[in-house]
C-alpha cells in the first residue's frame, strides 16, 4: 500500500497521529487495535510496545526493578506552615472541601497554610469569610493585584492597569487590606507573560509605574511573593531535546517559546532590578526563584539581594533530581528558604514531600499520578538536619510573614 493510500484512509477512519511503524487514533485509546483487511495495512497497528511494535511515549509507564530501603512518611517531623496554597482556585470556595483540607492538615501536622488568592476589594471580603468563618487560626491570606478589572478580555485599552489612578487605587485597597489582617501580596506569572498595555505589548515587570506598589508592600510590612517566568523547558522549542516534551504536549499552552513572549532570562533580570531597586520590601520567589534547574545562580541572588528569600512549591520534581546540589543549597540557605507545594493537594503527594525532605529514599515518585506530570523521572530524599527542617518548615515564615508566629503559638 501506497503512502498515499495510507494517508487517505488514515483521514477517512479519522486516524490523526502518524508515526514511521503505525497510526494512532488520537480520539481513541492507544492500545486499541485498528482493524486491517490486508497484510500492507497491518501498518494500522496501535503503537503499544508490544510483539516488537513502536511505543508511544504516551503510553510508557516504566516499572522500577530497584530493591532499595522505602521510608514513606504519614506526617512532617515539626509543625509546618505552607506557603504557597490556592485555596480558592483548587476548592472552588466548597465549604466541605475546606473541611476535609483541615483534617488533612490535621494528620500531616501542617499547622498554617498561606492561602494567595485573596484578591481585593470585595472579591477579599468574600475570601476572608471562606476561610475565616471557622479556621481563622489555620490561614492567613494574601491579596492579588488585579490587573484587568472589568475591561473586555479583547481590549487592553479597557483593563484596569491601563486606567488613570490605577497604582494609586491599588494601594489604597493594599492599605485597606493590611488594616483588615491580609499579611502579603501574590504576583502571578500573567505579569510578565499575559496582562498587556494599550498598546497591547506585554506589561514591563520593572517598569517604574508600579514602584508605589512595591514600595507600599514595604511600608506596611508585607511580603511580595513573585512568580515569574516558569521552568526552563517551557521557554525551549517543543522538539525532540526538550526534557518535558510530553507535559508540553499535552499543554501547548505553556509554552513561552517565540517571539511573541520575553525570553526567560530577560523576565527574571527584570524581577531582579524591582527587588533591588526596593530593598526595604520583602520578596520571596515562588518555585525556587523559579530557577530550580539552577541552584548556582539561585545562590548567586540570594547572596546579592538580603530581602529576598525562596519557597519550592510544585518543585520538589526539580530538586529531588539533584539531591546534592539541593541539599546543600538549602542547608546553606536554611535561613532563607521556605515550604511550599502549590496545593491543596492529594495526601498521597502531600507526604511524598515528607519522604523527600525527611528520608534518604532513592528514586520514588514526587507525585501520585501514574505518569509524572512536570518531568520523566523520580526524586531523592534529601534527609535534612532537625535543625533545617524546622526553619524551612515553619521557623522562617514565622519570622517573615505577618500572622504566622500569632497562629503557631509562639
Amino acid at each position: 500500500m501506497s503512502l498515499a493510500r495510507i494517508l487517505s484512509l488514515c483521514c477517512a477512519i479519522g486516524l490523526t497521529t502518524v508515526w514511521w511503524g503505525g497510526l494512532v487514533d488520537a480520539q481513541q485509546p492507544a492500545t486499541t487495535p485498528v482493524e486491517t483487511d490486508s497484510p500492507q495495512e497491518q501498518l494500522l497497528l496501535p503503537l503499544d510496545g508490544r510483539d516488537g511494535r513502536e511505543l508511544l511515549l504516551r503510553n510508557f509507564r516504566p516499572k522500577s526493578r530497584l530493591r532499595v530501603p522505602e521510608n514513606p512518611r504519614d506526617a512532617a517531623k515539626f509543625p509546618v506552615v505552607d506557603v504557597h496554597t490556592h485555596l480558592s482556585y483548587r476548592l472552588k470556595d466548597d465549604p466541605e472541601a475546606l473541611d476535609a483540607f483541615v483534617e488533612l492538615m490535621d494528620r500531616n501536622n501542617i499547622a498554617v497554610c498561606c492561602s494567595l488568592d485573596g484578591r481585593l476589594g470585595d472579591k477579599l471580603q468574600q475570601h476572608m469569610r471562606y476561610l475565616w468563618t471557622k479556621y481563622r487560626d489555620r490561614f492567613v491570606i494574601y491579596a492579588n493585584v488585579d490587573w484587568q478589572g472589568s475591561g473586555d478580555a479583547d481590549d487592553p485599552a479597557t483593563w484596569a492597569c491601563n486606567q488613570p489612578g490605577f497604582v494609586r487605587q491599588t494601594v489604597m485597597q493594599l492599605e485597606a487590606a493590611a488594616e483588615q489582617g491580609v499579611s502579603g501580596l501574590k504576583i502571578f506569572k500573567g505579569f510578565g507573560l499575559g496582562y498587556r498595555g494599550e498598546d497591547r505589548n506585554l506589561l514591563a515587570i520593572d517598569d517604574l509605574r508600579w514602584d508605589p506598589i512595591w514600595e507600599a508592600c514595604g511600608r506596611l510590612g508585607l511580603p511580595i511573593i513573585m512568580h515569574v517566568a516558569d521552568p526552563a523547558a517551557f521557554f525551549d522549542p517543543i522538539d525532540p531535546q526538550n526534557e518535558r516534551w510530553e507535559e508540553l504536549s499535552r499543554h501547548p499552552d505553556w509554552s513561552f517559546h517565540g517571539d511573541d513572549f520575553p525570553s526567560r532570562e530577560a523576565l527574571l533580570e527584570a524581577r531582579n532590578r524591582v527587588i533591588e531597586r526596593h530593598p526595604k520590601t520583602k520578596f520571596i520567589g515562588a518555585h525556587v526563584a523559579n530557577n530550580s534547574e539552577d541552584l548556582e545562580t539561585v545562590a548567586e541572588w540570594l547572596d546579592s539581594y538580603p530581602n529576598l528569600s525562596v519557597e519550592f512549591a510544585s518543585r520538589i520534581g526539580e530538586l529531588g533530581r539533584q539531591p546534592y546540589s539541593a541539599r546543600d543549597f538549602i542547608i546553606k540557605y536554611a535561613d532563607r528558604v521556605m515550604f511550599g507545594t502549590d496545593g491543596p493537594w492529594p495526601e498521597t503527594r502531600i507526604r511524598l514531600y515528607w519522604r523527600f525532605l525527611e528520608t534518604r529514599d532513592q528514586y520514588f515518585p514526587y507525585s501520585e499520578k501514574e505518569f509524572p506530570p512536570q518531568g520523566l523521572w523520580q526524586i531523592y530524599g534529601l534527609y535534612l538536619p532537625d535543625d533545617v527542617l524546622r526553619k524551612v518548615y515553619s521557623e522562617n515564615a514565622a519570622r517573615l510573614i505577618p500572622g504566622v508566629r500569632q497562629r503557631l503559638g509562639s
